[in-house]
């Protein structure tokens, strides 16, 4: 079967399913805010445990940090993921689920070559460019600042 490109493309337009966007963009928004609303309620339980503002929005985002990676390690969030789609991508929680599953699917190939090497694969990139944003974010800031 000879065929141009364009041909091609029509062709996997035609055959390709069609994807069910009101769904997914309502699973994506339902499960990015219980997310969230789980991630507010840890925050409230630490603002009761006696911690000021600043220290309990620490607090919390370690614990979420935490929870992600667990249910991560436990098979669940991924579980989740295919459920909820783009919901799972709230920052804090897909960040720590993009460090962990990597290690998670290498950890066979050993400690330091599977687990240690593949762990940052999706999340270097994040940190390398958030780093950068931030050293260039600061230094428009400064020179603002001083004028």
């Amino acid at each position: 079967m000879d065929m141009t490109p364009q041909e091609y493309q029509a062709y996997v337009k035609k055959v390709e399913p069609k994807s069910p966007l009101l769904k997914n963009l309502l699973l994506a928004f339902v499960i990015g805010g219980a997310i969230c609303t789980v991630g507010q309620l840890i925050q409230n339980g630490w603002s009761a445990a006696g911690l000021n503002q600043e220290d309990a929005g620490t607090a919390t985002s370690c614990s979420m940090v935490l929870l992600s990676a667990v249910l991560t390690g436990l098979g669940l969030y991924c579980r989740l993921a295919r459920f909820g789609g783009a919901g799972t991508l709230v920052p804090i929680t897909g960040f720590a689920n993009s460090v962990v599953a990597p290690a998670v699917d290498f950890k066979s190939e050993g400690y330091v070559t599977g687990m240690a090497v593949k762990m940052f694969t999706i999340a270097g990139p994040v940190i390398v460019y958030g780093v950068t944003a931030s050293v260039i974010y600061g230094i428009i800031l400064v020179l603002l600042q001083s004028f």
